[in-house]
């Protein structure tokens, strides 16, 4: 995915669909917006694992992480291996992944996290 940035064209490159880039950009930032896929986004970055070991790290059932591995997988976040009866998880893009996940912190850093005070999208505190 190419995603151009106003004024920016480049004679050797075919034109890009500004709205299908956008849209597929909301698509990857959605697919990481559950905290618990990008708890597991960030425990895959260590290495492959099992869902039964990610189940156990992020204390969730066996069911919601087979769910949340299904979506990220379908986004082509991460892969599987078969290994006996079990599959081996682990992220498809690791450099990117990694990077990106680098540049959010990065930019969280930069922000003083106002996110999380965003009416919109920011945590609601307890009343």
């Amino acid at each position: 995915m190419t995603m151009m940035v106003e004024g920016d064209v480049s004679s050797t490159e075919a034109p890009v669909d500004e709205a299908a880039a956008l849209s597929a950009a909301a698509c990857l930032f959605r697919s990481l917006g559950d905290p618990s896929r990008l708890a597991m986004v960030r425990h895959l970055a260590l290495g492959e694992h099992k869902v039964v070991e990610l189940t156990r790290h992020l204390g969730l059932a066996q069911s919601t992480v087979s769910a949340h591995l299904a979506c990220l997988r379908d986004c082509g976040l991460v892969t599987s291996r078969p290994q006996g009866r079990a599959s081996l998880w682990s992220l498809a893009a690791t450099p990117e992944v990694l990077e990106l996940l680098a540049a959010a912190e990065g930019l969280l850093a930069a922000t003083g996290d106002a996110v999380i005070l965003c009416p919109a999208y920011g945590e609601v505190p307890d009343r």
